[in-house]
């Protein structure tokens, strides 16, 4: 009776109102803070350094979580990063697609997350976990529709010191490079804190860590010397032209004529500039995608104001046309322009776009927005690697939103491609990040391949970039102009090159490996409670 009446009486200590709710959405929030911090990382902003910090707290947030805990949170870490990321896309159909293409990108990145937290009980978990944000990535890069990689880390990596090891592996290795430093920061943090507490850390494992966190670093160092601008091959004079739009938005397809004319009439300007010597003749011309919306092939107007500009500048010129055959898909053509001969080679876009070149389940999409008919015919994919001869130069031809497929640009350089070309119509999306998040792509393919890279857009920003990544000459944005330069021409193949899809699929077996082993441990582990829980049971 008394012990009741003394456990009633006791004063409780009063609970500070708030904090267990505070604990709860310390994690949630420090997840989602990592994905804006990737999001931070990624140009316009020079602020690469940033996505080192984003996977140190995405690892903190991970590690030991229960895996439906660990997807809620790598949910959060991706709407985080690729919300604000693609804000782009909604540009002027408005927010829903914009969200929805966030939302369900979203959720590789949060099955990429349930398998960092199942790896994060292994040794040496940060090289693991790294390896199975890249299987992610992978992943997303492929399916559904053929995929969309842009947001791969890689891309955000145009300025960064990990930047060399493009050449050594491609997107994959660089990605995988940053994750893996960014996650050895944060063990490495942990270590010393354990250290600091109680001194008991296996040495083993603080070795790992710390390696974690300097190998990349080593790596690019080592890689550096495969970053190279020499000309191998001399040198061509390019111009790349930029004739601009006379509105933003969609109506830029309702301006096929106008558009034509600008770029025309850029190349006439340009062509005086040369008569007058103030710019030196250029050996090719090239102009951007959708720079001709009127077939040439069935629009006698159009033929002769193209063949009229490539006769005034007088060299080979790549003109991005749209082709309306009588029957079958619409074609996104790039069409190598001779001034004497007329049209004599053409390269088809291969990796069209979904939902913006073509629409897939058109009728369901048609219920959540009606501005999926503003596309009424659909783009049909090219099926050849496109490298024409100008002047004596291959050039590989990648149409813009093919940058961001590995495949791409590396199909060009195994199939004789001197420097790349990446001919863009960016009118669509108005002022927005995506110009600049595009042309850093660019920047980590001529890395990537050790070629120079010309990216002419219709609107901006049109740019020459050197083999070691570095932008030369660029336009402004919305804004009529021309670039002539000198870039060095390169045969060579970097270990990227060469090796392919193979440092890929490396990282894809290590993730394999990674998540079999804490499979099996988890099951072992399992299996273990179950049989001590089963003799506890009997020696009662």
């Amino acid at each position: 009776m008394s012990a009741t009446i003394t456990a009633v009486d006791t004063p409780q200590p009063a609970r500070a109102p708030g904090r267990p709710l505070i604990r709860r959405l310390v994690r949630p929030g420090a997840a989602a803070l990592s994905g804006v911090l990737l999001y931070l990382s990624f140009p316009p902003r020079p602020l690469w350094w940033l996505a080192l910090p984003a996977f140190a707290l995405l690892g903190w947030t991970l590690r030991g979580r229960r895996l439906w805990a660990a997807l809620g949170l790598g949910y959060l870490t991706g709407l985080g990063f690729l919300v604000p990321l693609l804000v782009w896309t909604g540009e002027e159909v408005g927010a829903v697609p914009w969200l929805a293409l966030a939302a369900v990108e979203a959720l590789f990145v949060a099955v990429a997350c349930v398998g960092m937290a199942a790896v994060s009980r292994l040794p040496a978990w940060p090289v693991w976990g790294a390896a199975v944000w890249i299987a992610g990535e992978a992943a997303r890069a492929r399916v559904p529709f053929g995929g969309f990689p842009w947001g791969k880390i890689a891309f955000g990596q145009a300025d960064g010191f990990l930047l060399p090891l493009a050449a050594v592996g491609g997107t994959p290795v660089l990605s995988f490079a940053v994750v893996l430093c960014g996650l050895g920061l944060y063990e490495t943090a942990r270590q010393v804190a354990v250290h600091r507490r109680s001194r008991a850390v296996r040495r083993g494992t603080a070795a790992a860590a710390l390696l974690s966190l300097v190998l990349p670093v080593v790596g690019a160092l080592c890689a550096r010397p495969l970053v190279d601008d020499s000309a191998e091959d001399g040198t061509a004079t390019v111009a790349a032209v930029q004739g601009n739009v006379p509105r933003l938005g969609l109506d830029f397809n309702a301006q096929r004529r106008a558009v034509l004319d600008n770029h025309a009439r850029r190349t006439q300007e340009l062509a005086a500039d040369v008569a007058a010597g103030r710019v030196p003749q250029p050996d090719f011309v090239l102009w951007p995608e959708n720079s001709s919306d009127l077939d040439p092939y069935r629009n006698a107007d159009a033929r002769l104001v193209i063949e009229d500009a490539v006769k005034a500048i007088g060299v080979p010129t790549v003109v991005g046309a749209v082709l309306t055959p009588e029957t079958g898909p619409l074609r996104n053509t790039l069409i190598e322009w001779d001034p004497r001969r007329g049209p004599v080679d053409t390269y088809d876009k291969r990796h069209v776009q979904p939902f913006g070149e073509y629409i897939p389940l058109r009728s369901f999409v048609r219920i959540f927005n009606s501005d999926v008919d503003r596309v009424q015919r659909d783009f049909g994919p090219g099926h050849e690697v496109g490298v024409f001869d100008l002047a004596g130069t291959n050039v590989g031809l990648v149409t813009c939103f093919e940058a961001a497929f590995d495949d791409a640009a590396r199909d060009t350089v195994t199939h004789g491609a001197q420097l790349i070309s990446v001919p863009s119509n960016n009118a669509t999306f108005g002022r927005s990040e995506m110009t600049y998040q595009q042309l850093a792509m660019s920047r980590v393919r001529a890395v990537e391949h050790s070629r120079s890279v010309v990216v002419p857009v219709t609107s901006g920003v049109s740019a020459v970039i050197m083999p070691d990544g570095e932008i030369v000459q660029e336009t402004r944005m919305f804004t009529p102009d021309a670039l002539v330069a000198d870039v060095p021409l390169r045969s060579s193949l970097t270990p990227a090159t060469r090796l392919g899809v193979w440092p890929e699929a490396a990282l894809l077996l290590l993730a394999a490996g990674a998540l079999g082993k804490a499979v099996t441990d988890a099951v072992r582990n399992r299996r273990g409670r179950a049989a001590a829980g089963a003799e506890r049971s009997a020696d009662a």
